[in-house]
């Protein structure tokens, strides 16, 4: 089955909205007519992601060509991952007078859902890194923000080990750090890494001996001490490394400030991250639906006898799954500018600053998941069961979205929006992830 690459979805050297605006003088009945179309629903031109993208998407092309390659032989990407990093994919939102490209987080959020779109599993795997230079750029200690900076500027990337698989309580962590002369020790292990076999530090949430909650601590990958392992076997988002890592005495070379550790709106950036490759999903299957309705000429008996591509139903649908991606769209970049005027608010408390920015989050996640697994499962309703078959890989759609869909479950944060807008209550942060004790600890509801 014919499916088109990205590059020729996106007719990266022509389409008018990539190289400037087409006008209807210009459109003929050769024109496909999607390229009346913003590229991204509901957002203006703006010249900076203009810029920004034309640095971008011949990667992000290069990446898409091997998506389904990569995921029907479970190869990692770690060259997808080099080509972002040579041009500092993960510096996007560094100020420009500080090394980066002084992206918005709205220009970040429009460049990701293009690279998910791409390859939605390089994109999850980023997850991490742009959460954490979210809480950099918000360090008060300008030593130790100046040094994240070079680091992420240098290109150095940073990946999670947030989650214990089992055996910790919730809201309690069994990974540890000790002091032992001047440095502090790490030693635990971790599952659902997303990211880290491909990162150069990795940020360990852990239980500290003098501070309450969850600390976060940051260590070297490079250390003899720390083991990555890709033992993640979920049925989708295979290549994100979301495996298991142990520590043993492992350095620390950062510890986040404890201020920080409350009410930091890190939550909802990484809970947006997921939305921004559902988004892209949406959009991947829209483009794979597309070409291949266009290149399908066998139809069925029980159709209307026209070629497929004039089929009115076939075309129904197609149109409601481009419906569907122009919606997620929209709903992903609605909460994303929410979010980023909340950050840029000095008048709004740290607490209502993270109760906004985790209703923004709550409030597409509850909306998104269903629209994406909709249409990643309607793809096939116009094209047969031609379409099942495992060398046109189009099931991966499905399985990274339902995949993606899991993780922080939706019905958990509808709940915690009808609780807001019922009875006012504000959301909510448990310090992590466990198992449910008779006598939870303290502070945990």
């Amino acid at each position: 089955m014919a499916v088109e690459s990205y590059a020729e979805a996106h007719l990266v050297e022509t389409d008018p909205n990539i190289f400037g605006g087409v006008t209807l003088d210009a459109f003929t009945s050769s024109t496909p007519a999607r390229h009346l179309l913003k590229l991204t629903p509901g957002v203006p031109r703006d010249g900076h992601y203009d810029e920004l993208a034309a640095i971008f998407r011949p990667v992000f092309a290069k990446i898409a060509e091997g998506a389904s390659e990569r995921d029907a032989g479970r190869i990692l990407p770690f060259e997808p991952v080099g080509w972002l990093n040579r041009v500092r994919f993960g510096a996007l939102r560094i100020p420009e007078s500080e090394g980066g490209y002084g992206a918005s987080l709205l220009d970040l959020f429009r460049l990701l859902i293009e690279l998910g779109e791409a390859d939605s599993q390089v994109a999850h795997l980023w997850r991490s890194h742009i959460g954490f230079v979210e809480s950099v750029l918000q360090l008060q200690d300008e030593a130790v923000r100046h040094r994240w900076i070079e680091r992420i500027v240098a290109g150095q990337i940073v990946g999670n080990a947030y989650t214990e698989r089992g055996g910790n309580q919730l809201g309690t962590l069994n990974t540890t750090i000790t002091r032992s002369g001047e440095r502090w020790i790490l030693n635990g292990e971790k599952y659902y890494c997303t990211g880290t076999i491909y990162a150069d530090w990795v940020a360990v949430a852990v239980a500290h001996p003098a501070r309450a909650g969850r600390q976060i601590a940051v260590v070297s990958t490079q250390h003899s001490g720390v083991k990555i392992f890709d033992d993640w076997d979920g049925f989708g988002q295979q290549l994100t490394g979301t495996g298991s890592t142990t520590f043993e005495n492992v350095p620390v070379d950062t510890i986040l400030p404890d201020e920080q550790q409350i009410n930091d709106p890190e939550s909802s950036i990484f809970q947006l991250v997921l939305l921004g490759v559902q988004a892209g999903i949406a959009r991947a299957v829209l483009n794979d639906v597309r070409s291949s309705v266009q290149a399908r000429t066998r139809s069925f008996s029980t159709g209307t006898g026209v070629p497929v591509r004039e089929e009115p139903q076939v075309l129904q649908l197609v149109g409601e799954i481009s419906g569907t991606a122009f919606a997620v769209d929209s709903i992903v970049l609605a909460s994303v500018a929410e979010i980023e005027v909340a950050l840029a608010d000095a008048l709004l408390s740290p607490a209502e600053r993270f109760a906004v920015c985790e209703l923004a989050a709550d409030r597409a996640q509850a909306v998104v998941q269903p629209l994406v697994l909709s249409a990643a499962t309607k793809l096939f309703d116009g094209l047969g069961a031609s379409a099942t078959a495992r060398g046109c890989n189009l099931d991966r759609h499905w399985r990274n979205a339902r995949t993606v869909a899991t993780h922080n479950p939706a019905i958990y944060k509808s709940r915690i929006i009808g609780d807001y807008e019922v009875n006012g209550t504000a959301p909510q942060q448990l310090n992590a992830i466990g198992d449910v004790g008779a006598t939870p600890p303290t502070g945990v509801p």
